[in-house]
């Protein structure tokens, strides 16, 4: 995983629970590195999954809600770092359904080792799409997330229903968006 995320993670948990929760995380997940990321570095995704445990223990907050609220603040720090992927799309829909052909390839073109999860779409509309999610990594909750980020940086009224289909080896999911009139 790249190195990135784990640096938007660490300022995320020091803006959202203080400096002192994220070096009691760092401590209690007994990392190799004793979490030293850099940006450009490339990382196990289980020393993600360790600090995401450990801040759960220390807030108290349920690990899947951690990683949903982590892919909407990803989000931003993507909006802002990024912004020429956002020109000239003006809607939740029209940016989800670039991620593979569009997104994933100038993320490729910038990080070309990136191991990225990969989109289909079952169902395209102008009031729902259809999203099926699928990863060797258990992140559908960040998946999430990042939608929900998306949703809400385009202020539209839409909502999202996930659908677990299977776990462990290949993680797959499905997202349906329904645009409310």
């Amino acid at each position: 995983m790249k190195g990135i995320v784990f640096t938007e993670f660490m300022e995320m948990v020091e803006a959202r629970f203080g400096l002192q929760t994220l070096d009691r995380i760092i401590g209690q997940a007994h990392l190799l590195n004793d979490g030293a990321y850099t940006a450009v570095g490339t990382y196990d995704h289980q020393e993600l999954v360790q600090l995401v445990v450990a801040l759960s223990a220390a807030t108290q907050v349920p690990v899947p809600d951690l990683i949903k609220a982590f892919g909407q603040h990803l989000f931003g720090r993507f909006v802002l770092s990024y912004p020429r992927l956002f020109e000239g799309v003006d809607s939740a829909f029209a940016f989800l359904r670039s991620i593979d052909h569009h997104i994933h390839v100038e993320v490729r073109k910038l990080y070309p080792d990136a191991e990225l999860p990969s989109f289909s779409y079952e169902g395209l509309g102008p009031d729902n799409l259809v999203m099926l999610y699928q990863s060797r990594r258990p992140f559908a909750d960040l998946a999430e997330g990042l939608i929900l980020g998306c949703i809400e940086h385009y202020g539209e009224a839409i909502e999202l229903r996930r659908e677990d289909l299977e776990s462990g080896a290949n993680n797959r999911s499905r997202f349906i968006l329904t645009r409310r009139l």
